[in-house]
C-alpha cells in the first residue's frame, strides 16, 4: 500500500471541497472494497476523506411516502430495517444475498453502488486493463469469459457490475441524492448513476470530481411480491453469474432487473410489457442486443429459466 494523507470531514460541502481539490481523494467510509483496492494498488489515492461523520446514517419516511436512505446506513440495518422488509423486499433480499454478515455490517449504502467490478482481469496487474490504465487493452476479451457481461459491453471492456443492492435499487426506480464541492444539490436517477463501458470503461458513474453522495431515496411502494434470485458457484460469499429482481403485480405485470450480465444493472422497461407472457418473452426483449461470447452465453439461458422460476414463485 502506498502512502497516503488522511483528514476526517467537519461537513459534506468540506469533504466535496477536500476532494475536488485534489485529484487523488477518495471517499472512505466501511472500506471494504476500496482498502482492498490500496493493498493490490489498483487503487492509488494520496489523500482519504474520512466520511463516517456526517450523520447519513439514518432511514427516514418521505413527504411522497417513500424512505430515505442515508448513504453511510451500514447494509445490514437496511436489510433488518421493519419498514424495508415490509414495504421494499425486494431490497432487503438483495442486500442478504450478498456478501457476509461482517462485511454487511461494515459495507454502507453509498459504497455498496460504487464498489468495483471482481473481473479477475482487472484484479491482476500483471495484465492490460483498460478500468485501470485507459488504453491499455482489456485482457478479458479473448480469455476466459465465463462470468463476464452478454449485453451493453464494448470492444474495451465487458467487465460486469457486482452489486446486489444496485439491482434492487433499479428494479424500485431509487434516485441517488449528491453534494457537489460548490454546494448544489442534485438527484440522479438510478438509471442514469451507472455507466456503460463504451471508450471509458473506467468512468463508472455519473458522478463529478468531488461530488458525494449523501443518501438513496426509495419512492411510494408498489407492492406486489418481491422476489430476488441469485445463482452462483457456491451458496454464499460469491458474486452471482447471474441474478434477477423482480416485483409482480397480480395481474402478472411487473418490473425486472438482471445482475451478473453488464456493467451497471441491467434492466429494459419495454421488455417488462411481455411479463404477462412468461418469461421468455422478457428475456428476449432484455437481451435483444446481447453479444455472449461462447463461454457465457448460458447466461442468456440461466436468466430466462430463473426469471420464469421466479414468476411461477410469484403465481404461487
Amino acid at each position: 500500500m502506498r502512502p497516503f494523507t488522511y483528514e476526517r470531514a467537519a461537513s459534506p460541502a468540506a469533504a466535496a471541497t477536500a476532494a475536488a481539490r485534489n485529484d487523488g481523494t477518495k471517499f472512505i467510509a466501511g472500506g471494504t472494497n476500496l482498502l482492498d483496492l490500496m493493498k493490490l494498488e489498483i487503487e492509488t489515492p494520496t489523500h482519504l476523506v474520512d466520511v463516517n461523520g456526517l450523520g447519513f446514517d439514518k432511514i427516514e419516511p418521505t413527504p411522497e411516502g417513500g424512505l430515505r436512505v442515508g448513504a453511510l446506513v451500514r447494509n445490514t440495518a437496511l436489510a433488518s430495517d421493519e419498514r424495508v422488509r415490509r414495504d421494499y423486499g425486494l431490497l432487503s433480499r438483495a442486500l442478504l444475498a450478498g456478501a457476509s454478515g461482517q462485511l454487511r455490517n461494515k459495507a454502507t449504502t453509498a459504497g455498496n453502488l460504487l464498489q468495483r467490478t471482481r473481473c479477475p482481469y482487472f484484479y491482476d496487474t500483471n495484465l492490460p486493463c483498460n478500468k485501470r490504465t485507459p488504453g491499455s487493452g482489456c485482457s478479458a476479451i479473448g480469455g476466459v469469459t465465463r462470468q463476464h457481461a452478454v449485453v451493453g459491453s464494448s470492444d474495451a471492456c465487458i467487465a460486469t457490475h457486482p452489486s446486489d443492492m444496485a439491482i434492487a435499487m433499479r428494479a424500485l426506480d431509487a434516485t441517488v441524492e449528491t453534494v457537489k464541492p460548490d454546494g448544489q444539490i442534485r438527484a440522479i436517477p438510478m438509471a442514469d448513476f451507472h455507466r456503460l463501458p463504451g471508450d471509458t470503461p473506467h468512468i463508472e458513474t455519473t458522478l463529478q470530481p468531488g461530488e458525494l453522495i449523501t443518501a438513496v431515496t426509495l419512492p411510494k411502494p408498489v407492492g406486489g411480491t418481491h422476489i430476488y434470485r441469485k445463482v452462483r458457484d457456491r451458496a454464499s460469499y460469491a458474486f452471482a453469474l447471474i441474478s434477477v429482481g423482480a416485483i409482480v403485480q397480480k395481474d402478472g405485470s411487473g418490473r425486472v432487473a438482471v445482475g451478473g450480465v453488464a456493467h451497471k444493472p441491467w434492466r429494459v422497461e419495454a421488455a417488462e410489457a411481455a411479463m404477462p407472457k412468461g418469461a421468455k418473452a422478457v428475456s428476449a426483449g432484455l437481451f435483444a442486443n446481447a453479444k455472449p461470447t461462447h463461454e457465457n452465453a448460458y447466461k442468456v439461458t440461466l436468466v430466462e429459466r430463473t426469471l420464469a422460476s421466479v414468476l411461477a414463485e410469484a403465481k404461487g
